[in-house]
């Protein structure tokens, strides 16, 4: 999978450098499943405790970066209530703060009217019943990329990756994300240059979506189109509807607590099974 991001303009040299993202799917380990999970948790809990700390904040000075990361990371760290913080990367604890940071400027733009499309709301807090976990590591974590093909992570270990393609440059950066089918990805940053990518097409052409024909290639090509099974697919609300009786109950098979995350993960397979095959 490529993703176009914005492009960001290097002053002076006079190359425009478009970062891309490629994501493959990753296959942990049992053990490593739960370094990601907790990995998860405390980049999730360190976000929450940037809201919460800016929210009772409210109306006197603006907490930067700095402080939060004092505060919420160095000394929560030796607290009894927060020690288990050091048992994963701090590096993903800090991109978690740098995630609230950027909500909270996104919010103020837009509140200005200096952030163009749709209006952004306040930061809120994240939740572990969210459908997608995400934890950023950047080049200061020491991550790697090894002979054998494996992706080592800090406090996590290698990890074995399926591999697609081959990456054209070396990555920046990658963010390893737990969808809510229950798969595993990671998704890497490369910084590229447009015009020597362009270069490398002899007849470019645009890509332009019709009725009968979702795209066009470069080659004047028309590839085969992506038609959905029409079958009625299944919800999570149906699975509830289903399983009344069963939410009423208090047995651990009921949809309350981990009855609910099988539930979300029974009705986001066949998704993530077409989603696959679409993009093979």
């Amino acid at each position: 999978m490529r993703l176009l991001c914005p492009g960001v303009s290097v002053a002076g040299v006079g190359v425009r450098v478009v970062p891309l993202r490629y994501a493959f799917p990753l296959d942990p380990a049992p053990g490593q499943r739960i370094a990601l999970a907790r990995a998860f948790g405390c980049a999730r809990v360190v976000y929450n405790d940037a809201i919460a700390a800016r929210a009772w904040a409210a109306g006197e000075a603006f907490l930067t970066a700095a402080v939060l990361s004092k505060t919420l990371i160095t000394e929560a760290k030796r607290t009894r209530e927060r020690h288990w913080l050091g048992e994963v990367s701090a590096v993903a604890l800090q991109q978690s703060l740098r995630d609230a940071e950027c909500a909270y400027q996104n919010f103020f733009a837009s509140l200005r009217g200096a952030r163009k499309g749709a209006r952004a709301g306040a930061p809120r807090f994240k939740s572990r019943k969210d459908a997608r976990q995400a934890v950023w590591f950047t080049a200061n974590a020491r991550w790697k990329i090894n002979e054998t093909g494996r992706l080592v992570l800090p406090k996590i270990g290698e990890v074995k990756v399926r591999w697609s393609r081959t990456l054209p440059t070396a990555p920046t950066s990658v963010t390893v994300v737990k969808d809510a089918a229950g798969r595993y990805f990671a998704s890497f940053v490369i910084d590229t240059d447009p015009d020597q990518d362009r270069a490398g097409f002899s007849e470019p052409a645009p890509i332009v979506p019709s009725a009968s024909t979702w795209a066009w290639l470069s080659s004047r090509g028309v590839p085969p189109s992506l038609s959905c099974p029409t079958a009625r697919r299944p919800t999570l609300r149906g699975y509830w509807v289903g399983t009344e009786r069963a939410e009423r109950s208090p047995t651990p098979g009921g949809c309350g607590g981990r009855g609910r995350d099988r539930l979300l993960v029974r009705v986001s397979q066949p998704g993530a099974g077409r989603a696959a095959r679409r993009c093979r």
